[in-house]
């Protein structure tokens, strides 16, 4: 997998979307499945479809991703999670 700006953008987007469903389905375990499902469909071929910095942080422990990649996909990934809290916050109120 080579790692591009597209990565981290995609890292970025399908991950505020999974948490965003996650929060908005209340946990519903088949809407979660069917969304990461589709977050993994939609990126795994781009960056590997990890939306999420435990699953990052095991693809730099296999060597997958060097620490400056790490940081990125983290840091993208957690601000994504940040957003979209923030925004299903917003829209509840």
């Amino acid at each position: 997998m080579k790692v591009t700006n597209a990565s981290y953008i995609a890292e970025l987007v399908c991950t505020f979307f999974f948490v965003l469903t996650i929060l908005a389905s209340a946990g519903n375990p088949y809407i979660v499945g069917a969304a990461l499902a589709l977050v993994i469909i939609l990126i795994g071929s781009i960056s590997g479809g990890s939306v999420n910095p435990a699953v990052s942080l095991a693809m730099f422990m296999q060597g997958a991703l060097t620490p400056m990649e790490l940081a990125a996909y983290a840091g993208s990934q957690l601000v994504a999670g940040a957003g979209a809290a923030y925004t299903y916050n917003m829209l509840k109120a």
